[in-house]
């Protein structure tokens, strides 16, 4: 990866924004700080005035591991795409194909029942619908309670697609779309070609792993090995990289009345 505030990583996106675009972000970790309670992560002011400024000037959407329900209450501003679930809400037609999702969900939650108290009280399960979170950064011994989840997780029927993230097992059905297929089906569907992705998680691999040239993309965090082609230190700077994103926008290319460049 290659340091976005570098002279090379500043020529890189100055270069890239000059053409019509999308900008998307994960959002807990990357917009928002990580929290121990999730419930109690909101999008800062600071962050949303940069967001909002850059919607006068390209199209801003947010691809969250949370369900749309659930997020967007914590934005304050209208973002012109949301994607939910890891890649799952808000792609056309995605209602379609996750009608038996809930009730895998359920049978999963089922199953992992009375067990993860055994494990540790403090680890819970957050019911997204269309997938299940099992949180555990409040367990007493978290590298113990993530060995003990990896071998309950593994006896789940259906098998889930499991996505591990920062003190969190993400449960999703094995056939549901992941961020980096949500992305590539959005571009297609905003009829956009180019879009840059900054996001901090795992989930956020499966778009870095496309190696997708039409797709910039920036990790928030550098001490894990990525696809990303660039990375900011960490989510302090996410001030900073929407600083410098809009002044690499051209100025020219500002939204019509359709909400296209």
């Amino acid at each position: 990866m290659t340091d976005l505030f570098s002279a090379a990583g500043v020529q890189a996106l100055r270069e890239f924004s000059a053409a019509p675009l999308i900008c998307l972000f994960d959002f807990d970790g990357t917009l928002a700080p990580i929290e121990k309670d999730p419930m109690q992560v909101f999008l800062p002011l600071i962050v949303q005035q940069k967001l909002q400024a850059l919607q006068r000037f390209v199209r801003v959407g947010i691809v969250t591991g949370r369900a749309l329900k659930d997020l967007r209450s914590r934005l304050g501003f209208v973002p012109d795409y949301l994607i939910g679930n890891h890649g799952i809400e808000g792609i056309m037609d995605w209602e379609s194909r996750t009608l038996n999702f809930p009730a895998q969900c359920a049978l999963w939650a089922e199953q992992l029942g009375a067990a993860i108290q055994l494990i540790d009280p403090a680890i819970w399960i957050e019911d997204k619908h269309y997938s299940l979170s099992v949180h555990f950064l409040q367990a007493r011994d978290v590298q113990n309670a993530r060995q003990q989840l990896s071998l309950l997780i593994a006896q789940l029927e259906p098998a889930p697609r499991v996505i591990p993230g920062k003190n969190v097992f993400n449960l999703i059905p094995a056939t549901a779309m992941d961020k980096g297929q949500a992305v590539v089906q959005l571009l297609l569907q905003a009829q956009v070609a180019h879009a840059i992705y900054v996001g901090d998680d795992v989930t956020d691999e499966d778009v870095f792993q496309l190696h997708h040239p039409d797709i910039f993309t920036v990790r928030v965090g550098r001490g894990v090995q990525s696809a990303a082609a660039f990375f900011i230190p960490d989510y302090q700077y996410i001030g900073d990289l929407l600083d410098l994103l809009l002044s690499s926008l051209n100025q020219h290319n500002t939204r019509s009345s359709d909400g296209k460049p």
